[in-house]
């Protein structure tokens, strides 16, 4: 078989076998022992005659492979038959290998996809934290917020989705006339049933409503006990 030689960069012997194996378009598993043996062999002395430099690695697969090739063409014995099959441990390799080539090439281009994002560092928001804002006199916006938080916790987010038919846009002054009307009929609302319906945009819009109103100081929020249910109630004006 004869090469027009490039100097081509190899991460090792399993790497120039398989562009050998792909040069001669056969199947991995139709490899024959001699003929990819004469195919490296005939590399590594063009290598060779380049005066470049062959690390160790690529030496060691070669006579590996002539000794595999000198293997075959000697007359096989019975007990040769319980010794693993030299071919069969080179095919596996090279089978590995490839797989290990082929994910580097995808890990290669996530890389370079992620490469082109750029990401915020983490940064400390105390300094934008309002120690004034209470939501109730002995209630703080932190309390909210961890009963919010409470409320993912015991997976009242991953309930079934309500029917809907098709996608509402929700805003904070749309939900907040929402909440100030039920309330004016059933005077108080359990901060867990404002959460009503499964959708993310839903759910910090409601939130956030919630804030707003209380900021504004048309509801009161009630909290008998620490740990206890919290409740909304319409502020008498």
């Amino acid at each position: 078989m004869e090469y027009t030689f490039k100097t081509l960069e190899f991460e090792g012997p399993l790497d120039l076998l398989l562009h050998l194996v792909k040069e001669a378009n056969i199947d991995i598993f139709e490899i024959k022992i001699s003929d990819i043996t004469d195919q490296y062999l005939a590399y590594i002395s063009k290598m060779n005659e380049l005066d470049l430099n062959i690390d160790s690695e690529y030496l060691v697969m070669a006579a590996d492979l002539i000794e595999m090739k000198s293997k075959e063409l000697l007359p096989h014995e019975e007990d040769d038959e319980e010794e693993e099959d030299p071919k069969e441990v080179l095919i596996n390799r090279l089978i590995e290998y490839q797989k290990y080539k082929e994910i580097t090439a995808d890990l290669k281009e996530l890389e370079e996809n992620r490469s082109e994002l750029y990401s915020k560092l983490p940064s400390i928001l105390d300094e934008y934290k309002d120690e004034t804002l209470k939501v109730n006199d002995d209630l703080s916006l932190d309390d909210l917020i961890k009963a919010f938080m409470n409320l993912k916790e015991k997976q009242i987010l991953e309930k079934p989705l309500n029917t809907v038919i098709t996608k509402k846009e929700y805003s904070v002054d749309v939900r907040s006339k929402d909440i100030l009307n039920r309330l004016k009929k059933s005077k108080q609302i359990k901060f867990v049933d404002l959460f009503d319906v499964y959708a993310k945009d839903y759910v910090v819009v409601t939130f956030l409503s919630i804030l707003d109103l209380a900021k504004k100081g048309n509801i009161t929020i009630k909290q008998d006990r620490n740990l206890d249910e919290i409740t909304l109630l319409a502020r008498e004006v």
